[in-house]
C-alpha cells in the first residue's frame, strides 16, 4: 500500500533527522571510527573521511 503524501512527508522528516546526528565517520588514512552529527577532520588530521549515515544499519 502506497504511502499518503503526510505519511511520506513524515518518514523523509525522521530520517532527516537521523542524518543530521548519527553519521558513522571512518578515517581512511588511520582507520580511526567515530560518530558525529557534523563533518569533521579527524584526530590524525587527515581530511580523508568516508560518512555513512547510521540509519542505514540495522538495529540488534
Amino acid at each position: 500500500m502506497p504511502l499518503s503524501d503526510q505519511e511520506r512527508y513524515q518518514w523523509q522528516q525522521t530520517l532527516a533527522e537521523a542524518n543530521r546526528h548519527n553519521v558513522l565517520c571512518h578515517c581512511r588514512q588511520c582507520d580511526r571510527e567515530w560518530v558525529s552529527s557534523a563533518p569533521e577532520p579527524c584526530q590524525c588530521g587527515s581530511r580523508s573521511i568516508e560518512w555513512i549515515l547510521c540509519w542505514q544499519f540495522p538495529d540488534g
